[in-house]
Formats: structure tokens, C-alpha cells, sequence
């Protein structure tokens, strides 16, 4: 299984603070929906694309786990990885660490399932598995 992958710089905006100071935890699939889309995008697949194609690709799992902090303002970088799962999934693997010193701030993972227009699933497009594979 072949994987590609890109980084996504980015700062944390006040709006993604909460009481504590930190990043709200919610934010960490928000930053990998961020990441998913820059990747493909660096592989010359813009996500609105490939639905014009008739591939859509929603979550069917996630998973984050929070190893550190991260406050307003802090830049933090953000390694995405794609490659297929499966018959009909593609695994997105999101790292975020602080840029400056790359202590981990979070991980994690999104599934996505490959369905048409209708929601059907069905095995991707020979385009979509050349680009990934």
C-alpha cells in the first residue's frame, strides 16, 4: 500500500481557544479536514473535483488522541497522509506538532468511505486509485 502525503502550516485562531487557553478539542478534526483537503489538493485532486467526478468521500470513522497544547497564536505543522484502505475506504493519518520545537499536540485518523452521488458505495475510480496507489 502506497501512501502520499503533504504539510499543512497553520496558526491556532483565538476562536479555537477555549477557558483554558487551549485549542478546543473539537478543532483536531476540524485542522485534519484542513489537512485532508490540502493534500489532495497538493496531489492535483481538489476535493470539489473528484465530486464532479462522482466520488464523494464521507468520514465513516475517526479517531484523535491529544498529547499537548497548543494556545492562540502557535504555529503549528501538520504531516497528512493518504492511501487506500480496503476496497472501497480511504485512510487519512493526521500528525499535529508545535512548529518551533515539534512537540505533539495531536494525532489521529479519518476513514472515508467511496460512494457515488446517491450514496452507494462502490470501489474507486481507476483515476482516484492511480492518483493514491
Amino acid at each position: 500500500m502506497s501512501t502520499k502525503q503533504n504539510i499543512t502550516e497553520f496558526r491556532v485562531r483565538y476562536s479555537e481557544t477555549d477557558q483554558m487557553g487551549g485549542f478546543y478539542n473539537s478543532r483536531a478534526l476540524e485542522w485534519f479536514e484542513c489537512g485532508r483537503t490540502d493534500l489532495l489538493r497538493s496531489l492535483g485532486l481538489p476535493y470539489a473535483e473528484m465530486e464532479r467526478r462522482g466520488a464523494f468521500c464521507p468520514v465513516v470513522e475517526a479517531h484523535v488522541e491529544f498529547s499537548g497544547r497548543a494556545r492562540y497564536d502557535d504555529l503549528l505543522r501538520m504531516t497528512n497522509r493518504v492511501a487506500l484502505a480496503g476496497k472501497a475506504r480511504i485512510r487519512f493519518d493526521h500528525e499535529i506538532v508545535q512548529a518551533a520545537t515539534g512537540a505533539p499536540v495531536a494525532s489521529g485518523y479519518t476513514v472515508h468511505a467511496v460512494v457515488d452521488a446517491t450514496g452507494k458505495p462502490i470501489r474507486p475510480p481507476p483515476w482516484l486509485g492511480e492518483l493514491l496507489g
